[in-house]
């Protein structure tokens, strides 16, 4: 996501990339390795850089992992936030959390930020946990609420990737049709939230697609625009998948919010597909993949 997020908006800002572990290198994008481990490492990073805007993207996100290892997944995702979040405040630097739609039990639909969260698992846990922390320590402070695709570098595939390399190579993709959600296009989600810190907004927004769709819809949809052959696709059920760590069937969110206070629409489904068609036609793709 980070990489994505990155590239898309370096003709409009002064981009840096922070990383942890993985150095990388692609175009002019600077990237630099960033101490997240306490709230004086990161503050050293931010004397240094000196940015407007801090994009909190770092996180723990695989579900099987954080069910695990819990005391990783909160060091991760709880207090490696709240330490970025602690040295934004001390620098009043504008600081955006990117949360998830894994915050409640996946009884209801399009979710609303007023809604009562109620995680299922680990992940979901401590992203809510951070959430809290953060939004505590100062209501200068964005949290944005999402589920996200976009292209992904060679070692870490998106959903997207899965889809359309597997049929490409001729092997079939299992889809759930009983699992929702409200994906949305990395480069469309990035823009939302530029705009969203340019008006100063605050608090908590869903940014995600505008329509509750399945996964096997999904694919099928981005099938039809990729031209792949559709066949391939098999449907499975969600509901039949007992070696899974236990997850919200319906992870669907409602954008109204971030609709009425940018008065227009974000995230519809078949433009962002068709985006993720242009950015391959255009050579953004192998950018990402290449790294």
């Amino acid at each position: 996501m980070a990489l994505n997020w990155a590239l898309l908006p370096a003709d409009a800002y002064d981009v840096v990339l922070g990383l942890h572990k993985k150095n990388i290198s692609v175009n002019n994008l600077v990237t630099m390795i960033i101490d997240m481990e306490t709230i004086t490492g990161f503050s050293a990073v931010l004397e240094n850089i000196k940015p407007d805007i801090v994009i909190h993207c770092a996180g723990l996100a695989n579900v099987e992992a954080c069910e695990a290892d819990p005391s990783m997944a909160y060091h991760v995702n709880v207090e490696l936030s709240v330490n970025v979040a602690g040295a934004c405040k001390m620098h009043g630097i504008h600081f955006v959390y990117i949360s998830t739609d894994h915050l409640f039990s996946g009884k209801k639909a399009l979710v609303s930020e007023d809604e009562i969260p109620s995680p299922v698992n680990e992940y979901g846990k401590t992203k809510l946990e951070a959430e809290k922390k953060i939004l505590e320590i100062s209501d200068r402070f964005l949290s944005i609420r999402t589920n996200f695709y976009g292209w992904g570098p060679a070692y870490r595939q998106s959903f997207s990737d899965m889809i359309i390399t597997n049929i490409r190579n001729k092997k079939p993709v299992s889809l759930f049709e009983d699992f929702y959600y409200t994906p949305i296009l990395i480069e469309e989600l990035g823009y939302t939230v530029m705009e969203l810190v340019s008006k100063h907004a605050n608090g908590i927004f869903n940014v995600t697609g505008n329509e509750r769709i399945s996964k096997s819809v999904f694919g099928n949809r981005v099938a039809d625009r990729f031209g792949l052959d559709k066949s391939l696709i098999r449907i499975s059920k969600f509901s039949e998948r007992k070696d899974l760590v236990k997850r919200p069937a319906d992870l669907s969110l409602s954008n109204k919010k971030v609709c009425t206070f940018l008065n227009r629409e974000v995230g519809n489904i078949d433009a962002n597909i068709e985006k993720l068609f242009l950015q391959e036609k255009t050579g953004f793709s192998n950018i990402i993949q290449n790294v």
